[in-house]
């Protein structure tokens, strides 16, 4: 299936002239060298501008330009693929979000996680730790995601108790994996490709880098504690694994079909992935569904099914020219990819500068992008 129809700026409203001075603020971190690289790709009532590419393949002084044809480790942004994974479960039949969890899995129960339902572990109000105790332990022995997966059943310990807070876990990700992984009796890899990448002819996309060409993958700069060895995002390893959580690679173009896909109600080209209703119950702001959770968390921090509303007003938000039902995501690598469904437009914004050193340059580059919609 082909991607979106590339068009020129004006043909779609937007302003060219404010695009540009996007891709300039990219291509001058790059020359710096503080961003190793990056690529824009900006879309509009179901057509995109060109990719804008910037700087080297990877961070490494000597790595060449980078390639128009880069895949992408999207790192957190994978969350959100992985959710909707499971939600064409929910549309089966087979799997239902007020279930308990441990109706399906019921080792889940230990250090009293016995109440845990489904929904929770969508919206982040699980209680459950972002990564396990031995997350580098198991990751220095290349573990295999059944290892974290049977951490993260029996060894985790809720911070809090279900529905009455917010804390952000990786770990509620990797279980409703393990949740798809048990009712259709394929690996989540296999699932996503089968139910999610191949319907829409996504060809770069892949939840880890198996069967993707190596030379086309763009190297990321990596923490301190990944530094010289073997287990780094980088590493084969890492990137064959594909962690539900945050192994996701894809190009801009094939990630832009995605995008299109939520903004039209779950369908692109013929093909429907999930009902209208289902991606309007994924982006749109679920914990007003908690009467346990503080006002204040409900009110500024919201989140729908697997994608986060827009947090206007803090430092997690992807914009100051964005309201509160723009949805999206971001990744720990230094990615971000918002929709706005008031424009009929979206932005992918994918750099391999580690976030948390500087996450509003995201946010700077995010700004720009959308002044440019007129």
């Amino acid at each position: 299936m082909a991607h979106l129809p590339q068009v020129t700026p004006d043909a779609i409203g937007l302003d060219a002239t404010k695009l540009d001075a996007a891709y300039d603020l990219l291509d001058s971190w790059t020359r710096e060298g503080v961003v190793p690289g990056g690529a824009i790709l900006v879309g509009r009532r179901g057509k995109t501008v060109k990719p804008h590419f910037s700087g080297r393949q990877g961070p490494e002084a000597d790595a060449g330009p980078i390639r128009n044809d880069g895949m992408f480790l999207l790192a957190s942004i994978t969350k959100p693929i992985t959710y909707m994974g499971a939600m064409i479960l929910v549309e089966r039949g087979l799997l239902g979000l007020t279930d308990l969890v441990t109706d399906y899995i019921p080792e889940f129960a230990a250090h009293h996680k016995e109440e845990t339902r489904v929904h929770h572990l969508f919206t982040h109000t699980s209680g459950l730790p972002d990564m396990l105790e031995n997350n580098a332990e198991l990751r220095r022995e290349h573990a295999p995601l059944a290892k974290f997966v049977r951490g993260a059943i029996r060894d985790t310990v809720p911070l809090f108790r279900a529905g009455t807070d917010h804390s952000y876990q990786s770990m509620g990700t990797l279980i409703v994996a393990e949740l798809v992984q048990q009712i259709s009796g394929l690996t989540i890899h296999e699932f996503l490709k089968k139910e999610i990448f191949e319907p829409l002819g996504l060809q770069s996309t892949g939840l880890g880098s198996r069967g993707l060409e190596r030379k086309r993958l763009v190297r990321v700069e990596t923490p301190e504690y990944q530094a010289g060895s073997d287990f780094g995002w980088n590493s084969r390893y890492w990137q064959e694994l594909g962690v539900p959580w945050g192994g996701m690679f894809s190009s801009p173009e094939d990630f832009a079909v995605i995008c299109q896909l939520l903004l039209k109600g779950g369908e692109y080209g013929g093909v429907q992935i999930l009902s209208p209703g289902t991606v309007q119950m994924m982006t749109t702001n679920r914990l007003d569904d908690y009467p346990e959770l503080p006002e204040a968390t409900r009110r500024t921090q919201p989140w729908g099914l697997g994608w986060r509303m827009n947090h206007t007003g803090n430092h997690g938000s992807w914009g100051d020219c964005l309201n509160r039902q723009v949805f999206g995501h971001t990744g720990a690598t230094g990615t971000t990819v918002w929709m706005d469904r008031e424009r009929d437009g979206f932005c992918i914004l994918l750099t391999t500068a580690i976030r948390s050193k500087a996450p509003w340059r995201l946010v700077r580059l995010s700004n720009a992008v959308a002044a440019a919609f007129v």
